[in-house]
């Protein structure tokens, strides 16, 4: 009895050692050999992890790269939220594929196309760009509204600024901008060091419902912002940041790179 199991481990051994030789010059000679993907421990495809390139699953994309500033589900994250209808009609494809892929200057958000040195490829910005569109768009989020251009399409004046600030948000931010005991000051020297004027913008068109701030239509209600009034109330607000060296929005002009 002795003998056979000594002669079978024997063999088995043999038959693995020559399996091992045979994979070895397979790999050396670039032969395929199918015999190899029987060895002991080997993973199968389904078992091996996805490059990096190869997701293509929205959940994930957005969980690896996104979910850490902008929420788990899109919301209730420290940048603005984009479980966001009234963003997402506000913003085309253009302006999301240029902030995914190139980030925000001035912020936390870093470029995300492997082209700007990120890891996204340009199949994967799409992937994002169309899953946060089918989850969290709305085609009625502005019906029967008109909606004020992402970007200005002029320069705005401080002095009307002042009086759309005085008329449509000092309520909730006080007659100066230095904010009231529900809500902070929107003129601090640190928030206008950190934010450019489309951000103010985006935030003036697009509300953040996760904070309870209106949207244009709301200030006050039945009386939306126009257009030339939002650049006037972010000309107003730019106009109250102080200027120091090293500041990344001094006087910013590039609002088709931010958010």
């Amino acid at each position: 009895m002795a003998h056979c199991i000594s002669h079978f481990v024997l063999s088995n051994f043999r038959a693995f050692v020559f399996c091992i030789l045979a994979c070895s010059y397979a790999v050396l000679v670039g032969v395929s050999l199918a015999g190899c993907d029987a060895l002991p421990g080997r993973p199968t495809e389904a078992d091996r992890p996805l490059r990096p390139s190869q997701v293509k699953d929205f959940a994930q994309l957005y969980s690896q790269n996104c979910s850490g500033c902008h929420g788990a589900d899109g919301r209730f994250g420290a940048a603005l939220a984009l479980d966001h209808p009234v963003y997402l009609a506000l913003a085309d494809d253009t302006v999301l594929r240029r902030v995914i892929a190139q980030g925000v200057p001035g912020t936390a958000a870093p470029p995300l196309a492997r082209s700007a040195g990120g890891v996204l490829t340009d199949e994967q910005i799409d992937i994002l760009i169309k899953g946060m569109r089918q989850r969290w768009a709305r085609p009625d989020a502005v019906a029967g509204a008109t909606l004020p251009p992402y970007a200005a399409d002029g320069p705005g004046d401080t002095a009307r600024g002042r009086d759309v600030f005085a008329a449509s948000c000092k309520s909730c931010h006080g007659p100066d901008g230095a904010g009231t005991e529900k809500i902070g000051s929107i003129v601090d020297a640190s928030y206008l060091a950190l934010v450019s004027d489309q951000a103010l913008r985006t935030l003036v068109i697009a509300g953040r419902p996760d904070l309870n701030h209106p949207d244009w239509r709301g200030y006050p209600p039945s009386q939306p912002l126009t257009g030339q009034q939002v650049s006037d109330v972010v000309a107003w607000l730019a106009a109250q940041r102080a200027q120091f060296p090293g500041q990344p929005y001094p006087q910013d002009t590039r609002g088709e790179t931010t958010q």
